[in-house]
């Protein structure tokens, strides 16, 4: 039985949103109607070997972050229960759940080289992403160069090469640092 109902989403009969490093499956309220006033959203992200997703942080929102195939390894920056702010490194693997807290600025990556990684992303917003992400290449770029220098204790020209757009990103890969 194929019949089209309003309170399921088919991924399967999404387009996905494919960047270099991996695609991108949402349902929001914009696609799947009944989320509307819900305060929420799923995604459904897949990271080629070495894909990341990129550094960032929600103003208004938590995630949790389902683990469905691959390793995943997760850095994950904040004030944490233990009422310090310090930075979390870990991995985790298939049937493994991450949660990570509204304002805390985090990240994944596909741990392999040679395997994807399937993560299933629930967030308790309804916005669509990535209109509440807040992403690094955003934020750099959003600052002067000249505080930027500051803020690292190094010259301006540091800042260079780093492309000046204001964009989301969202997903990406690893470089090697040779291209």
């Amino acid at each position: 039985m194929t019949t089209d109902h309003p309170y399921v989403f088919r991924f399967s009969a999404s387009e996905p949103n494919r960047f270099d490093g991996g695609e991108l499956q949402g349902a929001h309220e914009q696609n799947f109607p009944v989320l509307r006033d819900q305060e929420g959203s799923v995604y459904l992200i897949h990271l080629e070997p070495s894909g990341i997703r990129e550094p960032h942080w929600h103003p208004s929102a938590w995630e949790l972050n389902f683990v469905i195939s691959g390793l995943a390894r997760w850095t994950m920056l904040g004030t944490h229960p233990d009422g310090t702010y310090h930075n979390d490194l870990f991995e985790a693997g298939p049937r493994d759940l991450v949660f990570a807290p509204r304002g805390f600025f985090h990240y994944f990556e596909n741990a392999s080289d040679t395997e994807g990684l399937d993560v299933l992303v629930v967030f308790n917003t309804s916005t669509q992403e990535p209109n509440d992400d807040i992403g690094i290449v955003g934020t750099l770029n959003s600052l002067p160069r000249s505080v930027l220098a500051a803020s690292f204790g190094v010259s301006v020209s540091a800042f260079d090469q780093i492309p000046d757009e204001i964009k989301p990103v969202v997903i990406t890969r690893r470089h090697t640092g040779t291209e």
